[in-house]
């Protein structure tokens, strides 16, 4: 049962994304005179369906693609929204290793194999962890951050393929065995193992539920506009917006969810300022490398028996899966999705080659026997709202900080997929983020 908050309570999101529209979609439920204010010119943030760019009516997801079994609160709002979700990618991800230069022959490893071991070798280290009750404040959490998971590959004179998986990783985690915490590593393994569940995406595109939302918000939404400063006392906060044409005008309300990455909450002036913990978390938490490629073809060469429509992998151009099984039409979108270094790797083969050159790198498994239809790149590393995929944690992150991500100050909420503790990265990050953001200012007006 939804709490209920005195009516009228004027509470400010800022950020339209899944955490901001599901935390103002709720807050208006429990009674709440609502205000979202989104910087950018369309709702849903990282959530961005690309239509009308591809043959056929197809589309395909250039932002956030995936929805696990176990995400039951991104699954219950999608229902709510008389949304469906369409099941995909069956046989989960594999993971195929790049031979180098020259050599066309890969070797696919099914996801057991390619996790199996990866997990017995760092068996002892998640043992430890699990025994400390994840807690990322424990000295053995306080331990693994120190150490990049590249180092570990050393420690444990890891062969050849348990580094490629590793480096594979950065399809995941946007980050390269280098820059990765080895904590980041080990929590995950205490945890579900990646693209070995049921996975989903909602029918007619993943952008639907953004827009869903959106719908019941009405003119509580204003959009391009951006959030400069917000200052509180005692009784109020004030949020001063900038249009983009640089008019300011302010809004007054009782509470403020700010619903951004950090990366945007670093160039908004809070007085009184962020406590300096807080500040430093904020601060320290980084934003994955990543360019995602759609690329539709007249034929989906990639759809063969036995073959895996989804790959891990640790060649430049990255992790690729089927972008549009679920779609009609003989033509077919494949997803890459290089993450870390490869991103950058990626963008120089486009630079150098033109889109034809990720075509070519596919050509072991057949991309010379389909004609390139249509394209659409997207670097999230230039995005100016996020400047990157989603957050990770590199060494530089002391996992003692983390709680202060969440922390509300006076106030002002966090949320957002960086805020969230089982679901960082995900979109069930993010509504999961949103929901415990509306509960947590309904509290606080209880509480008054």
């Amino acid at each position: 049962m939804t709490h209920q908050i005195r009516r009228g309570t004027k509470v400010i999101v800022v950020g339209a994304g899944l955490a901001g529209l599901t935390a103002a979609l709720r807050l208006k439920q429990m009674g709440a005179k609502v205000s979202l204010v989104e910087a950018r010119d369309r709702v849903g943030g990282r959530v961005l369906t690309i239509r009308g760019a591809f043959a056929l009516g197809q589309h395909a997801e250039v932002g956030a693609d995936f929805i696990d079994e176990g995400q039951h609160e991104i699954i219950r709002l999608v229902k709510e929204q008389g949304l469906t979700l369409h099941s995909i990618l069956k046989q989960g991800f594999a993971f195929v290793r790049h031979p180098g230069p020259g050599r066309k022959r890969r070797h696919i490893l099914s996801g057991e194999e390619a996790w199996d071991s990866l997990t017995h070798a760092l068996c002892p280290l998640v043992a430890a962890y699990r025994a400390a009750d994840k807690r990322w404040d424990s000295p053995i959490a306080g331990q693994l951050a120190r150490q990049s998971a590249a180092q570990w590959l050393e420690e444990v004179k890891a062969d050849s393929t348990m580094r490629a998986v590793v480096r594979g990783l950065r399809g995941f985690f946007l980050a390269d065995p280098e820059e990765l915490s080895l904590l980041a590593l080990v929590d995950q393994l205490a945890g579900d193992v990646p693209g070995q569940t049921a996975m989903y995406r909602i029918e007619g595109g993943n952008d639907r539920l953004p827009l869903a939302l959106a719908e019941h918000l009405g003119e509580d939404l204003r959009l391009n506009s951006v959030v400069r400063a917000i200052s509180q006392d005692r009784n109020s906060v004030r949020v001063r917006v900038e249009t983009l044409d640089g008019q300011e005008s302010s809004i007054q309300g009782k509470y403020v969810v700010l619903a951004v990455p950090t990366t945007t909450l670093r160039s908004i002036h809070m007085q009184p300022p962020l406590p300096a913990m807080q500040a430093r978390a904020i601060c320290s938490l980084k934003y994955g490398r990543t360019t995602k490629a759609l690329l539709q073809f007249d034929k989906s060469f990639w759809r063969k028996k036995g073959r895996p429509q989804a790959c891990g992998t640790d060649a430049p151009t990255g992790a690729f899966w089927d972008a549009n099984e679920e779609q009609a039409g003989e033509a077919g979108i494949l997803t890459l999705m290089p993450g870390g270094q490869a991103s950058e790797d990626t963008q120089k083969i486009v630079a150098q080659r033109g889109v034809g050159g990720l075509v070519d790198a596919l050509d072991w498994m057949g991309s010379r026997s389909a004609t390139l239809l249509h394209s659409r790149i997207v670097t999230w590393e230039d995005d100016p709202w996020v400047q990157g995929g989603y957050a990770y944690f590199d060494l530089g992150f002391d996992p003692h900080l983390r709680d202060w991500l969440t922390r509300p100050h006076g106030r002002i909420i966090f949320a957002g997929e960086h805020t969230s503790v089982t679901w960082q990265g995900y979109m069930n990050g993010a509504v999961e983020s949103g929901l415990r953001a509306a509960e947590e200012v309904c509290a606080m007006v209880l509480k008054k």
